[in-house]
């Protein structure tokens, strides 16, 4: 299992603790996506900037969705399905299942480990980006859900 985690806001008043964090997560800007596998330290680490990020668990499909979309390569080449069976020996849904599962890591196949998103079409939730998911607001874990949002901003 995987958590999909996504910068909501910016980095003005955030403080260093916090800021560290979301650079050891490698989300510099909004609307930058990673996904982390589901150990203690990436829980506890996202729990902390909790605020700025939104996340959940993703699907093998969406995954594979966003892999070949928005997945980039080194020089910031596109992926696609030749480039990830040349390079990894394994089809981009084979790839999106052994990542999902822990057997490897993005870093340790061409593609970035970043993924760079549109903002979400018709906007994030109701009550904006300011108010967590359970309350109607974009922010925090989202059960089930990060799947819609990342279709969105794909």
């Amino acid at each position: 299992m995987a958590y999909a985690v996504i910068r909501v806001r910016g980095s003005v008043g955030v403080k260093k603790d916090i800021a560290d964090t979301l650079k050891m997560l490698r989300l510099h800007k909004v609307n930058h996506c990673v996904i982390v596998p589901e150990n203690e330290h990436y829980i506890g680490m996202v729990k902390k900037v909790k605020d700025f990020v939104t996340y959940g668990e993703i699907d093998n499909e969406t995954f594979e969705k966003l892999i070949l979309k928005r997945g980039r390569l080194a020089g910031n080449n596109r992926v696609s399905e030749e480039i990830v069976k040349e390079a990894t020996d394994l089809s981009v849904s084979e790839l999106a299942e052994k990542v999902m599962a822990g057997e490897i890591k993005l870093k340790d196949t061409e593609v970035k480990p970043v993924f760079r998103l549109h903002p979400p079409r018709k906007g994030y939730d109701k009550e904006g980006i300011k108010r967590p998911f359970s309350v109607g607001g974009a922010l925090g874990y989202r059960a089930g859900k990060i799947n819609d949002l990342i279709i969105k901003m794909m």
